[in-house]
């Protein structure tokens, strides 16, 4: 840590983008905080906590859905655009929210889910009626095989074909998730009227942006060529993985429709608009999305979310795909975990010291270059809960289970409370873990050693110096394990040093190079870097 006597390090500069190089701290809001105490999160809870969030020193919060939804998809599958589920709240609780979080200094990020509604949504129950109703086209319909099967081979994510069969109509419907959520025909222009009028609604109530859900998945190829199968496979858990899915998302459209958000966003002023693309393209579509002056400004894929292990080269390769002097090029956003991962600490620690772990791990995801995602619970290094099979809620994780994780062990209730947990009353919708309570805030707040208080150092570095920010990244040559590399250049320049390797490694800090900042770094002025160290340190 910087000792008195040193020199300050100088704030760094506001950018004149001020969503370039933040750090937005991701909030689940069924699971975050139960304010009315029916044994689920709402608006008020999260409006509650503010203080908290901005206490960490984030630039923005986004919050998962809170739309009218039959919860199939738990908000994922959206009944209304333009209203809050009674489940959160009301709209009046998400205006005190946007109006606190601005005092505060905190800019608010919502989900926009844009590639499909739930079957519940007006909109369906409309379109399902007849073949010649105003909006029978507003949805992704296809008759029958002549002998009856579906209109082509597409798997869904969540298992099984991507059509299911409406009697009404006598057509099958197009589902790239669950049959509750049949996709968009966002090609219709009436339906992307519609959808940048969901869009102005939230822009109205004073939204600084939108991250925007499966944007790969917005458009399908009209002529439904089948999926080609996939020849040399990978690890496979579900008939979706079975197949390129070049034909059921990816068109070649979808920028263009980008085009038109970004452009009514910024008639609000400066708004932040964030993809996220996964699949095996991803690296190529979250660059087309981002490309130029008039898409969205970031996206983030799963490079981080569903990697097996946190190594030298997968930090590398992330960062070298996009380098600050390619020109046209858009700016990147990362996340070690969110709500549809298992928590990185369960996925990357693999035996070794979990605090110690999440300490590093934090401070690597706030040295990266772009933006920085940061989970509810990641700075209290919470590691994937147990969910037993009886209370599990996730129908991916109920349908694939025991093969994967599944996503409720990264959804429970965040432990507020080491003696109550997050919920007094009803049992919440997911369990608490006990192993969750020992990280309570409450307890993490009163100790200066606490994964909280690391993950506090880490982001002050973050917003403190220009060059974590915003500056580029040149990677240095270091010993097997060692991740070294300097962003931002001359008296903006800071040299970011960490051992992701379990065992202690030789390195020296290079001279003319001061230390700022270290977490499990105890010997590294005698040239040996400890597992799981990291470092800052500026000229």
């Amino acid at each position: 840590m910087q000792s008195a006597a040193e020199p300050l390090i100088q704030p760094a500069e506001k950018a004149a983008e001020w969503w370039r190089g933040a750090v937005v701290y991701h909030v689940y809001p069924l699971s975050f905080a139960d304010a009315d105490g029916d044994g689920t999160g709402d608006l008020a809870g999260v409006c509650d906590k503010l203080d908290y969030i901005a206490s960490l020193g984030v630039d923005m919060v986004w919050i998962s859905p809170f739309y009218r939804s039959p919860m199939r998809d738990f908000g994922y599958d959206v009944a209304d655009y333009c209203d809050v589920d009674p489940l959160f709240g009301s709209l009046a609780d998400f205006d005190a929210l946007v109006a606190k979080a601005h005092r505060l200094g905190l800019k608010v990020v919502i989900d926009l889910v844009f590639s499909h509604t739930s079957d519940e949504h007006d909109w369906f129950k409309q379109s399902r009626q007849s073949r010649d109703n105003s909006k029978a086209d507003w949805y992704v319909w296809a008759d029958a095989k002549p002998d009856g099967g579906p209109p082509n081979n597409w798997q869904a994510v969540f298992g099984g074909p991507c059509w299911t069969w409406d009697a009404r109509r006598q057509q099958y419907y197009l589902h790239n998730f669950l049959p509750a959520q049949p996709n968009l025909n966002v090609h219709h222009p009436a339906v992307q009227e519609a959808l940048l009028e969901a869009m102005r609604f939230w822009l109205d109530r004073s939204v600084d942006g939108f991250r925007m859900d499966a944007v790969n998945f917005m458009m399908h190829d009209p002529a439904l060529t089948d999926n080609p199968p996939v020849t040399t496979p990978g690890k496979r858990t579900r008939p979706f993985d079975f197949q390129h899915h070049f034909f059921n998302q990816s068109h070649p459209a979808i920028p263009q429709f980008l085009s038109r958000l970004r452009l009514l966003a910024e008639s609000y002023g400066d708004r932040f608009l964030v993809a996220e693309v996964g699949g095996e393209r991803a690296d190529e579509e979250m660059k087309l999305y981002t490309a130029g002056k008039d898409r969205l400004q970031s996206a983030y894929s799963f490079h981080y979310l569903y990697a097996d292990e946190l190594t030298p080269q997968l930090v590398r390769r992330g960062m070298e795909d996009w380098p600050e002097d390619e020109k046209g090029a858009g700016w990147p956003s990362w996340a070690f975990s969110n709500h549809d991962a298992p928590r990185s600490v369960s996925r990357w620690a693999k035996g070794r010291d979990r605090k110690a772990f999440a300490e590093m791990g934090l401070f690597l995801l706030m040295s990266l270059r772009g933006n920085a995602f940061l989970y509810q619970g990641e700075e209290l290094g919470l590691p994937q809960a147990h969910v037993p099979f009886d209370r599990m809620r996730d129908p991916e994780a109920i349908m694939n289970w025991p093969l994967t994780l599944g996503r409720d062990g990264a959804r429970t209730p965040m432990p507020w409370r080491a003696a109550a947990g997050s919920c007094e009353g009803p049992e919440p919708w997911l369990p608490m873990d006990p192993a969750h309570l020992a990280l309570a805030v409450d307890l993490q707040e009163a100790d200066p050693g606490s994964t909280l208080q690391a993950a506090r150092r880490a982001l002050h570095w973050r917003r403190t110096l220009t060059g974590l920010r915003t500056g580029g990244v040149r990677f240095l040559d270091a010993p097997a394990g060692v991740l070294a590399f300097e962003r931002g250049r001359g008296s903006e320049a800071v040299l970011c040093v960490f051992n992701l390797g379990s065992a202690p490694a030789a390195f020296r800090i290079p001279p003319g190079w001061r230390i700022i900042e270290r977490v499990n770094a105890p010997g590294v002025e005698q040239g040996l870097l400890a597992p799981l160290a990291a470092i800052f340190a500026v000229r």
